[in-house]
């Protein structure tokens, strides 16, 4: 039974450092002081918490997450958590297509306080 019950466990404490990774890398793009700062660490979000195979996955940006699972959507089981994750990942994403440097920084900001929020 122990071995049933600790993947499972296992598992639900990857979602979590994703979802907290996640949310400092939009910290970072929050306050990176150039647009291009802003969309790489959102890249780096989004990689956090989309699969791999996603087309929201940008292979050429960092996964701060790989090591941890396949994406915080993917590996979160509840179906409440896999929707907000999604409208954090739109807000991330919203953000990456800015081109005006404040408005991207307020999407980044939405996307970490969104994020913070589900880590807890």
């Amino acid at each position: 039974m122990v071995s049933v019950v600790a993947p499972a466990y296992a598992a639900a404490t990857d979602v979590k450092h994703e979802i907290s990774a996640a949310a400092v890398h939009a910290h970072l793009a929050g306050n990176s002081a150039n647009l291009a700062g802003v969309h790489s660490h959102l890249h780096h979000t989004l990689n956090c918490l989309v699969d791999p195979k996603d087309a929201a996955f940008d292979t050429k940006e960092m996964n701060p997450c790989a090591s941890m699972g396949e994406g915080a959507i993917p590996d979160a089981s509840d179906a409440t958590l896999k929707a907000a994750l999604r409208a954090a990942a739109k807000e991330a994403e919203a953000g990456i297509a800015e081109s005006d440097l404040s408005k991207a920084q307020t999407d980044a900001r939405g996307t970490e306080s969104m994020l913070i929020t589900l880590a807890k």
